[in-house]
């Protein structure tokens, strides 16, 4: 079972079982990448105080910085992971995390389905140490946990938001143009690190 989810223009996320207002809410944000800063940009439009734990600290005096994620868990009540997925960063999510987000908190995962340990997210989703979920990737793609399945909850989705026709055609031409660099000897649009 999918469960849609709805963010109306006052901010409000809608899950079959409550209402949680987003709007004016502090949001935390695990990777403050292209992805994570996009995040952050658009919910600072809701009002909405951001801080964030990434690698390294970014020149960003408008953002709180952490350099513990635990920390950043315990400040917020949205947590949004959208970090690349490296040995250090698989189950950044973990049980410690969660509780620290606690019964209140909204765990958001649009990375990497190994950012987050699924067995324990099951557990605080269904002992209530963790309001709610929202995921669009999985630790055992395409499987989906049971559980999640069951849960009012969670908004469980396939990772499509880089579907649409347009966004599809852009990445065909990023794809393009970095073959063209490679091969004329020049620096890629958008190298791999």
């Amino acid at each position: 079972m999918f469960l849609l989810l709805e963010l109306d223009l006052a901010g409000i996320v809608t899950f079959p079982c409550f209402l949680l207002q987003f709007s004016s809410k502090p949001v935390g944000i695990v990777g403050l990448g292209r992805i994570g800063s996009a995040i952050a940009k658009r919910a600072q439009a809701f009002g909405c105080s951001i801080s964030y734990h990434s690698r390294t600290q970014k020149p960003l005096k408008h953002y709180k910085y952490y350099d513990n994620i635990v920390d950043l868990a315990k400040n917020c009540s949205i947590l949004v992971v959208a970090c690349s997925l490296t040995d250090e960063t698989r189950h950044i999510v973990n049980r410690e995390v969660i509780d620290a987000l606690g019964p209140r908190g909204i765990l958001i995962n649009v990375g990497r389905g190994a950012h987050v340990d699924e067995p324990e997210l099951v557990s605080a989703l269904l002992e209530g140490r963790l309001a709610g979920a929202g995921l669009d990737v999985y630790e055992d793609e395409p499987e989906v946990p049971d559980p999640l399945l069951r849960l009012d909850n969670v908004l469980l989705l396939p990772h499509v938001g880089s579907d649409t026709v347009e966004t599809c055609n852009s990445m065909a031409d990023l794809v393009l143009a970095n073959l063209e660099a490679h091969f004329n000897s020049r620096p890629l649009p958008t190298p791999v690190i």
